[in-house]
């Protein structure tokens, strides 16, 4: 399995063989964006400066106006509630109407009020209340809700056909997916993330509550365990394969990165936007969990402990693709997620990753249904995705133990200026 002669830790190579095993619990392969060069850096929330976004207290509301909507370069939270709605009007003005409505409660709940004036008591007996009322006593608990619009919205129902971007163009099927429709795609997401699990699904459940009979819930996921630090203010978080993750992720401080990689340009309703793809990868843990250390540090080129390139002694220090071991192999494989990963090997290509584990229960058979729920934010994703996860789905050898089986694709305009603004005002100007 690879595990002889092995090097101490910080300095261990590659392993010398990886034994198949597809057929003991029947999963193919297929690719994984889960790229160690995700990106990260600054953003401006109304006038507070980069160190005041690092804080994560749980009682501190995260400002909802700015340039740029919360959520994307915010440090990330403990949890995740994500979901997509399928527009069920066919009216415009109703569309409208309901991001100006979804703004204003997002505006309230995410400073750990309740989503309307009168809240989940305070209006009259005979009526429903404007709040379910499940965070009633909660903390703000560093809420963030960002929206995005997926493809679908700009066919022929709300005229918005020619002002599809270029870059929301559609992902190309990579080799091994093994998508499912029903947990795919969507018209418009909303992304919750917070500290408290009960904020974020409070949230949630607002917004659609509000949207009853103007969207309908598409899919949804809640996750847990950041797998990325943005901020350098946190530490690398682990993925259910016991790996940290997102270590090469770039940070609230990378001011020059993100204007490179993360913010669109130009003068349309994007400026200042991003894009966001979210996959959901299944982990085959089970076999994982039977490979041999040396096996599983190889395939990942990192340390398992440390979170160290191989051949090197520290988490941050850059990895040294031409490094040798004493066997005269390069301690990281030409085919190790590492390497396939990064930028280096993508014509300089950053994600700013946000990514969180999932566990759905099990699946019938006695294996956990666990994984990977991944989010990747960036200014084009023909250009940054799109090639880190062809390469990745043709070659590397993490393929064994996961299998990708959600995607999404979605515009997020940038932030609210105002309380007069609302979100999406200038894609429907």
């Amino acid at each position: 399995m690879g595990n002889g002669n092995r090097p101490p830790a910080g300095t261990r190579g590659p392993s010398e063989g990886r034994m198949s095993r597809r057929k003991l619990f029947g999963f193919g392969a297929a690719g994984v964006a889960a790229a160690g060069a995700g990106a990260l850096a600054t953003r401006s929330l109304v006038e507070e400066p980069p160190a005041a976004l690092a804080v994560d207290h749980v009682s501190t509301p995260v400002p909802f106006y700015g340039e740029h909507q919360a959520g994307i370069v915010t440090p990330a939270q403990d949890r995740l509630h994500f979901v997509a709605f399928d527009v069920v009007t066919d009216k415009r003005a109703e569309l409208v109407e309901l991001l100006r409505e979804w703004t204003a409660a997002a505006a309230r709940l995410t400073q750990g009020r309740e989503a309307g004036a009168s809240g989940a008591a305070g209006g009259p007996p005979e009526a429903a209340p404007d709040d379910t009322g499940e965070a009633l006593d909660l903390p703000a608990s560093a809420l963030t809700l960002t929206v995005g619009f997926g493809p679908s919205l700009f066919d022929d129902r709300f005229g918005l056909a020619d002002r599809r971007p270029a870059a929301l163009a559609d992902l190309p099927k990579f080799p091994g997916e093994h998508l499912v429709p029903e947990i795919s795609g969507g018209d418009i997401c909303v992304q919750a993330c917070a500290h408290d699990p009960q904020v974020a699904v409070h949230a949630v459940r607002n917004l659609a509550r509000i949207g009853f009979g103007r969207v309908s819930v598409r899919w949804s996921q809640l996750g847990f365990g950041r797998t990325s630090s943005t901020s350098r203010a946190q530490a690398t978080p682990r993925n259910l394969m016991g790996f940290k993750d997102g270590t090469n992720n770039l940070k609230l401080e990378d001011d020059r990165l993100l204007r490179e990689h993360l913010w669109a340009r130009g003068g349309d309703w994007m400026a200042g936007g991003t894009y966001l793809v979210t996959r959901k990868i299944r982990m085959t843990i089970e076999t994982w969990d039977r490979t041999s250390l040396a096996e599983q540090e190889a395939i990942f080129g990192r340390d398992k402990r440390a979170g160290a390139p191989l051949g090197r002694k520290a988490e941050f220090d850059p990895p040294d693709f031409a490094a040798k071991g004493p066997d005269g192999k390069p301690y990281i494989a030409p085919d190790a997620h590492i390497r396939l990963a990064h930028p280096s090997s993508n014509g300089d290509a950053h994600l700013l990753r946000r990514g969180y584990n999932y566990v759905d229960g099990s699946d019938g058979l006695g294996r956990l249904d666990a994984g990977l729920f991944f989010m990747a934010y960036q200014r084009d994703p023909r250009t940054q995705f799109v090639p880190v996860q062809m390469a990745l789905a043709k070659r590397d050898p993490l393929n064994e133990y996961i299998k990708h089986v959600s995607s999404g694709l979605f515009a997020c305009p940038p932030g609210v200026r105002d309380a007069g603004d609302h979100w999406g005002r200038a894609l429907f100007a």
